[in-house]
């Protein structure tokens, strides 16, 4: 990697008046705690166990080769992003870095994307730690209502520690890679150690009739759908660019160390518990339906695996903390940029901490909506699950693509960490990658018994941008892109100033020379 010395075009060096200190951010993340929070956002607790009962019974063993194939396309996305949050520290991310590259529309449709999938794996997650939560509290055979309610509990009390301030959300995030570590990494060694039941030609089987070619293009690229959602968030770090000190220079590493880190732990502890699985027979016919507790409870015992749940619970929820964090500052992007209808009211910051409470708020809604609904459609989760693990990818097309076209036509400028002459392969191999998963995961397999199931990505995505298209048509005209400081003088102060924009300027495309 190289480091531009003083690469930046004369768009980027506009003139900015003096911030309101109202709308200030405060810059209070360390390059450590902008890791800790990606780290959390995508947590290797919930990356695994989110989707490991699924893979297992539709692939087999085998799909554990999946962790590494995805790893690396990953990687390439997250080379092209670390360039990215280099050259636009901005708040807002995926929103900020398409709307550069690909002109106001394109990026208010990749942050909305992104919005939504944020605030609907909110939901998500906050339903699996409720599950997990039963289990800790002893209530063996759940009812909905019950996941709920506790789902409930852990979406108030997270939103009550993010209206907190920052320091809370430091906190959690370093006891949540403690947790992520005894309980990935210390847990996977130990079952390694003392409780492997297969060998590693285990790693190698399939399951069913499936064999060569078969087994690859069905259950095997299926499982590789479920593990894309495992690799996603190492973006995070971007949505709050402008509360990390130096951003430019420290969140490029929080990027590329928090999924390189994840993605080690996910694939050891995906080994290390399915050479442990006592009786994967019970798990493909179905009769055992969550091989996790059922390989933890027979190598430990149930009173060590309560406790052990327990670190789950808090990896879970660091993880719904890191992702309605990132969704609230992606509010607060579109509300300073007057995106959104009430954007006085979004874009309005706590006087003390300087949190956005309305976005915080917003998001706080929208999970209890989605609570409510899940206790009348018990189909609803399976619905979301689809819509999220397509959104990220979808979300990344767009500043994927424009990076792709800014290089083409020589209109990349780039930031102080770069990737020198390999980035315009880097960026189409990229987005060659995220094409593909978003196709793989969206595709309307016959995977439900209802055929809305099977294609609710599709139905959602066309819900959401129908609205969509009404609220940016009702907004067009108001919308303005701003601009931040090159000189980063500011970046170890304490607060981070909101940009400025003359009004009734039209929004700059930075990416251009």
């Amino acid at each position: 990697m190289t480091a531009a010395s003083s690469a930046f075009s004369g768009s980027h060096q506009a003139a900015l008046e003096p911030a309101d200190p109202a709308a200030q951010l405060r810059r209070e993340f360390t390059l450590w705690s902008s890791f800790a929070f990606a780290f959390a956002f995508i947590s290797p607790i919930v990356a695994l166990y989110g989707i490991y009962a699924l893979a297992l019974t539709a692939a087999g063993p085998g799909f554990v080769w999946n962790f590494l194939i995805v790893f690396v396309g990953q990687l390439f996305v997250a080379l092209v992003f670390a360039e990215l949050v280099s050259r636009w520290p901005i708040e807002g991310s995926v929103y900020q870095w398409a709307g550069r590259l690909l002109g106001r529309p394109a990026g208010w449709f990749a942050g909305w994307t992104y919005l939504w999938t944020l605030m609907v794996a909110m939901a998500v997650v906050a339903l699996s730690a409720g599950g997990f939560l039963c289990n800790v509290i002893g209530i063996g055979e759940p009812s909905n209502a019950q996941k709920v309610g506790l789902s409930f509990v852990i979406l108030a009390l997270g939103t009550a520690a993010n209206l907190i301030g920052r320091r809370v959300l430091r906190i959690f995030m370093t006891a949540s890679i403690v947790a992520e570590v005894v309980g990935s990494v210390g847990l996977g060694t130990w079952l390694l150690l003392f409780h492997r039941k297969h060998g590693l030609g285990f790693l190698f089987q399939g399951t069913g009739a499936s064999t060569g070619w078969h087994y690859l293009s069905g259950p095997f690229l299926l499982t590789m759908a479920f593990v894309g959602f495992s690799f996603v968030g190492f973006e995070s770090a971007g949505s709050i660019a402008e509360e990390v000190q130096e951003p430019r220079r420290h969140l490029p590493k929080a990027v590329l160390f928090s999924l390189t880190c994840v993605a080690a732990v996910v694939t050891y502890s995906a080994v290390a518990v399915t050479l442990a699985v006592p009786d994967l027979g019970a798990v493909v016919s179905g009769s055992d339906t969550d091989p996790v507790t059922t390989t933890l409870t027979t190598a430990l015992g149930s009173r060590i695996t309560r406790p052990l749940e327990l670190l789950f619970v808090i990896g879970f929820t660091a993880s719904f903390l890191a992702l309605q964090t990132s969704a609230s500052r992606i509010l607060w992007s579109y509300a300073r940029d007057r995106a959104l209808p009430f954007s006085g009211g979004l874009g309005r910051l706590s006087t003390t901490e300087r949190i956005p409470v309305w976005g915080v708020g917003v998001t706080f809604v929208v999970g209890s909506v989605v609570f409510l609904l899940s206790i009348v459609q018990t189909d609803l989760y399976s619905v979301l699950v689809n819509f999220v693990s397509g959104g990220f990818f979808l979300a990344f097309l767009f500043p994927l693509v424009g990076a792709v076209l800014a290089r083409a036509t020589g209109r990349w400028s780039p930031g102080p960490w770069q990737l020198g002459r390999p980035g315009a392969v880097v960026a189409v191999v990229a987005t060659l990658w995220a094409a593909f998963q978003f196709l793989n995961i969206s595709w309307p397999r016959q995977a439900y018994p209802h055929w809305y199931l099977n294609w609710s990505f599709y139905l959602v995505a066309a819900v959401l941008g129908v609205v969509g298209l009404v609220l940016y048509r009702s907004r067009a005209a108001n919308i303005t892109l701003y601009e931040i400081p090159d000189d980063e003088t500011h970046d170890s102060a304490t607060a981070a100033p909101a940009p400025q924009a003359v009004a009734g300027s039209a929004p700059q495309r930075d990416g251009a020379r």
